[in-house]
């Protein structure tokens, strides 16, 4: 199990992709033994392969997710972050300790040319930061001996990879002034003393942040997250950051707590089921190629959850269907990697749990995690698929993502081109879940004799469309080109994409591709909806 951890952390580190033997480098395991983790873990659908390359798969956030919604600030908070940054145009960040580090939970940004954030789960030395010294207000002795260990076993942060390496007086590239132990220390008590923090351009050059302590309701008042307002010395100073923004933010942080002490007691889910049948199941099926062990493991971390956020060892084995001797073994090792917290009698996950893949893989888009899944569809049926979004103005598609399949005769286009969305099977589709306003169409010409150019009729069209779940445009777009779509829809129901395919009328009948490719189509979409609706509980997913 631990050999199975690193292996996901060095592909965590890498930005999501490494080979084969680029795994076998970096973990200094045997290959044959990263062949059967990784076969492993793209059995649990964790990983893909791609040639001799292993990705990371959108499922694997599901052990992030797990640890985000047992906390439950980024579903309470996150509202009032998105709002301080609409407010002040600025970036806002909600930060959790783990350990000597921090890592973020939450990130509202601003769309500019300069763009001011980190990924979701990403790690930052304490010191380098503004939420770092009000979380060192908290540290015990051993806490600030550990901190001093690292800072002398690494002076460089050369194990922070989402922060440039720390320089000193004298580098070729001198980022800024070092701050020395002496130096965060007092910085932190005077975040102690004022209630809230700078960060001057500690990481690189122009970033600046302020930060105040949202503090969890009862006695004691124990910081259960940081608040920052990240800006650019462009466009604010730090001392500027201090004098305009911080009434804002400690007024936004007032309302935050009061959401925290308003909150009722969350219902649990449902847990997962019947996860150890299916480890054994797959066991039997891939033979020594599965590590049971190492999935086992894994699905303990997803036990944890909502209403769930602490777990004693029978619950965490009720939960998965494990034996308590098999769920024993995987928490004792996940408090040795930090994964796991003990508390008395229960266990809790703890932030270093979003150090599985969520920072690389909270930066991904719709037609990222389309992309595999169309290359599967295009090779089972030989034919063309794609991904697109209906337009701002409802009245183009957009293709988004493609495969193309290998025929003499094939249906070319290429990813960015636009189509008229009343004429194609794409845009029926997205239209017949657009808005009344958007389904209005100001002319519809036609493109071919079969077009369909009268409003009524398309609305008639439309309709079926929603009641069928499917849309089949029969030449109306281009004389011999036929085409059946499919509905994306996010965790809401709402329709933010198609999926198609099309191929020369020749090949098919209009009833042949209802039959034989629908519900090829409709298994595939759900395959794509269960990765977005999983990468998108706790991130923003882009549909371009």
């Amino acid at each position: 199990m631990i050999r199975g951890i690193a292996v996901l952390r060095e592909l965590t580190e890498a930005g999501g992709t490494l080979s084969l033997s680029g795994l076998e480098r970096a973990t200094g395991l045997a290959r044959s033994t990263v062949d059967r983790i990784t076969a492993t873990l793209a059995r649990m659908g964790y990983v893909r392969f791609d040639g001799r390359d292993v990705h990371l798969s959108p499922r694997l956030m599901e052990l992030g997710n797990a640890y985000m919604s047992a906390l439950r600030l980024p579903a309470l908070l996150s509202p009032h972050a998105d709002a301080l940054a609409d407010e002040l145009d600025e970036s806002v960040s909600l930060a959790v300790a783990d350990r000597d580090g921090i890592r973020f939970i939450h990130q509202a940004t601003r769309r500019r040319a300069m763009s001011l954030s980190f990924r979701i789960g990403d790690l930052l030395p304490a010191e380098r930061t503004a939420p770092g010294p009000l979380f060192a207000t908290q540290w015990t002795a051993a806490d600030w001996q550990r901190w001093r260990e690292r800072r002398a076993a690494d002076p460089r942060d050369l194990s922070f990879t989402a922060v440039p390496p720390r320089t000193y007086e004298g580098d070729a590239e001198d980022t800024g002034a070092p701050e020395d132990d002496d130096t965060f220390a007092r910085r932190t008590r005077e975040a102690s003393t004022h209630g809230w923090s700078l960060d001057d351009q500690l990481i690189e050059p122009g970033l600046v942040a302020i930060s105040v302590p949202v503090r969890s309701p009862g006695p004691g008042g124990r910081i259960a997250c940081v608040a920052s307002v990240v800006s650019h010395t462009s466009r604010h100073t730090a001392r500027n950051l201090r004098t305009t923004l911080l009434p804002r933010l400690r007024s936004a942080v007032r309302a935050m707590e009061r959401e925290l002490q308003a909150a009722p007691p969350p219902e649990p889910g449902p847990p997962p089921s019947d996860l150890a049948l299916w480890t054994g199941a797959s066991k039997q099926q891939l033979g020594r190629e599965f590590i049971e062990s190492l999935a086992r493991g894994l699905t303990v971390l997803t036990a944890f959850g909502e209403g769930r956020p602490e777990l004693t060892l029978t619950e965490v084995s009720q939960a998965t269907g494990l034996a308590r001797a098999t769920a024993r073994r995987a928490l004792i090792t996940y408090e040795h990697l930090g994964l796991v917290a003990p508390a008395g009698r229960t266990f809790t996950l703890t932030p270093r749990v979003l150090s599985l893949g969520f920072p690389p893989l909270s930066r991904t888009s719709l037609p990222e995690i389309a992309q595999p899944h169309l290359a599967d569809l295009t090779s089972r049926i030989h034919e063309s698929t794609s991904l697109a979004v209906l337009s701002d103005s409802g009245e183009e598609i957009q293709y988004t993502a493609r495969v193309a399949t290998a025929r003499v005769m094939s249906v070319n286009i290429t990813v960015g081109t636009r189509l008229p969305a009343y004429a194609t099977a794409l845009g029926r589709v997205l239209l017949a879940d657009a808005s009344e306003g958007i389904r209005e169409a100001k002319e519809l010409p036609a493109l071919t004799a079969r077009t369909i150019t009268d409003k009524q009729e398309l609305a008639e069209a439309l309709t079926s469309v929603r009641s069928q779940g499917y849309a089949l445009v029969d030449e109306e777009l281009e004389e011999g080109l036929r085409s059946i779509a499919v509905p994306i829809r996010d965790g809401s129901g709402r329709v933010v994409a198609a999926l198609n395919t099309a191929m020369h009328a020749s090949r098919r009948t209009p009833g042949e591709c209802v039959t034989d490719l629908v519900p090829e189509l409709t298994a595939t979409a759900t395959r794509i909806q269960t990765d977005l609706h999983t990468a998108a509980r706790f991130t923003h997913v882009p549909l371009t």
